[in-house]
């Protein structure tokens, strides 16, 4: 990431230790000297109380967080209500910043954006999307000076494919185990459902997601 990290302008720095430097390691260490970025040499034992992996390329990088402004106008909103699985958060946000999202809403009992896993997870959309953590009465405000229509993802409701994703919308995308909180139901205008003809009973919450957005991506396309 880089690349990603270069083109948003975040400060950032590497720290390392030589004997534990990987193959990759070393490429990348090679990589970032070139683009005269500061690296600091440091003690195994900090570096290895500071990495979340077992095995580490012997390299990390320490980055000063600039969050990343709303836009004015926003027609396409992702609300993550109770994800608690970092792969599943990192995979959504991977997959709005594919999808075109403008904006992403972690409502609360979501997992920490920046959590190591999930920004593993999510493969760069951490430089390039908004990411913001409010409670219902929050994003009930949001929803309202946006003009969005809250969608919710469920069990029950009409099949995706047939509802208008055209219109401005957020869309609420619940929890793996519990599903959607009942401040999301309250505050949702309507409800979609994926339609399964297998026996499983759900989906993975990423997997579901993913879905959803991508149907907002070819209605609107289709529509063009």
């Amino acid at each position: 990431m880089v690349e990603e990290a270069l083109a948003a302008n975040w400060p950032f720095r590497f720290v390392f230790h030589t004997d534990g430097l990987s193959a990759r390691g070393v490429t990348l260490l090679k990589r970032v000297q070139e683009h005269k970025i500061q690296t600091e040499e440091v003690e195994p034992g900090l570096l290895a109380s500071i990495s979340d992996t077992e095995n580490s390329q012997g390299i990390l990088a320490v980055l000063d967080y600039q969050p990343i402004a709303v836009p004015q106008a926003v027609d396409f909103a992702l609300i993550l209500d109770g994800i608690r699985e970092p792969g599943n958060l990192g995979t959504l946000l991977r997959t709005a910043d594919a999808a075109g999202v403008q904006t992403v809403v972690l409502a609360p009992e979501t997992v920490d954006a920046f959590a190591p896993k999930v920004v593993r997870a999510g493969t760069g959309a951490h430089f390039r999307l908004p990411i913001q953590s409010m409670d219902w009465t929050q994003i009930g405000e949001l929803v309202d000076s946006m003009d969005l229509s809250l969608c919710l993802a469920d069990t029950h409701g009409k099949v995706y494919w047939e509802t208008d994703f055209r219109r401005p919308l957020a869309l609420v995308i619940g929890g793996e185990a519990e599903g959607a909180s009942e401040q999301a139901r309250k505050a949702a205008k309507q409800t979609v459902r994926i339609p399964m003809q297998g026996k499983a009973e759900s989906l993975n919450a990423a997997v579901a997601g993913s879905i959803l957005m991508f149907e907002v991506v070819r209605q609107r396309n289709a529509r063009g």
